[in-house]
């Protein structure tokens, strides 16, 4: 696929000397919605505000459908929705005039039909003719995302879009989502609800101390890098294990009633026949067995603690091998 952002070699260093974005590589695709997920501090949102020209870049290049964010500021941002953390809205302003009045600041002509349609989309139409000081937290989040709808975007970046809101902005937010990728607007979004990010990207970015991790296939990261964990509950509970079962990776859990054994979903061999028939010649009766697998919040923590190590990168895979030298906190 065609990539329409295009980032190469982008740092972002403050006047204090901090360094908030450290040599950045990143090829986002048309069409596909990829989450960008890191600890509070890791750089997001200065990714983020840096590639909607927000922020100046110190080194490095970004553009947007082929225009620089530099030399061709209007042509890049023309193309970018952002929805971002914070609410600030003109709190005397109709929601039909605030939205109207961004479509127009972009030089898009005046287009009634598509403004009802996206405040019908985030269920605004009732609130049309409301003062956004008379609405809720919830309801002026969804006056911010049909702002940055507005202009008809090709790329949309959601900063948190969904922190604090209710159950139903959630819904109606990725059913707006999903419409989106069909009509093929790219998605870039970070979030903390990593349930979220595994249930609607197509890729995930993890980014941590102004660097990038590790990007891949949601799917492909979860298969490479996940784990199941059989859970054995015990008929009667045990303060220990026999020396027999030394050579197993078992941990007592739940006041000895439950043993919990960890393996790779990719290995040769899971390892459960021979630690059952242990268990067995142990004496150890089961009651009941079963399996989790991990999630992508499990692979995520795990990427942060471990400092990213991983094995030889897939072709999927971007990022430089320095970074791999991970963090292990997050900084502001």
């Amino acid at each position: 696929m065609t990539s329409i952002v295009s980032i190469s070699g982008l740092t972002k260093t403050y006047g204090s000397g901090f360094e908030a974005l450290k040599g950045v590589d990143l090829e986002i695709e048309e069409g596909e919605i990829i989450a960008l997920l890191g600890p509070n501090g890791a750089g997001k949102t200065t990714l983020i505000s840096t590639i909607c020209g927000i922020t100046s870049p110190t080194e490095g290049t970004v553009s947007v459908g082929g225009h620089d964010i530099l030399n061709d500021f209007r042509g890049a941002r023309d193309m970018i929705g952002l929805v971002p953390q914070e609410i600030a809205l003109e709190p005397f302003n109709k929601v039909w005039n605030a939205v109207s009045f961004t479509r127009g600041l972009f030089g898009k002509p005046r287009d009634d039909a598509h403004i009802e349609q996206v405040l019908r989309q985030l269920s605004l139409w009732d609130k049309k003719d409301s003062q956004i000081m008379a609405l809720s937290g919830g309801m002026k989040r969804r006056v911010l995302i049909a702002k940055a709808l507005s202009h008809e975007p090709r790329v949309l970046f959601l900063d948190e879009p969904t922190a604090g809101v209710d159950v139903e902005l959630r819904r109606d937010m990725w059913e707006t989502v999903e419409r989106l990728r069909a009509e093929g607007v790219t998605i870039i979004l970070t979030t903390h609800y990593i349930e979220e990010a595994e249930a609607i990207a197509d890729r995930v970015a993890v980014i941590s101390q102004g660097r990038i991790l590790l990007v891949e296939q949601k799917s492909a990261l979860m298969k490479r890098m996940g784990r199941k964990e059989l859970r054995v509950e015990l008929i009667e509970p045990v303060d220990s294990l026999p020396e027999s079962l030394a050579h197993h990776d078992l941990q007592i859990a739940e006041g000895g009633q439950v043993l919990r054994y960890a393996y790779e979903t990719t290995g040769q061999g899971t390892g459960i026949t021979g630690l059952l028939a242990d268990l067995s010649a142990a004496g150890l009766q089961m009651r009941d067995l079963s399996t989790r697998q991990s999630t992508l919040e499990d692979i995520f923590v795990d990427l942060l603690r471990d400092g990213a190590e991983e094995p030889e990168a897939a072709s999927t895979t971007t990022g430089s091998a320095a970074s791999r030298d991970a963090v292990r906190e997050g900084t502001a």
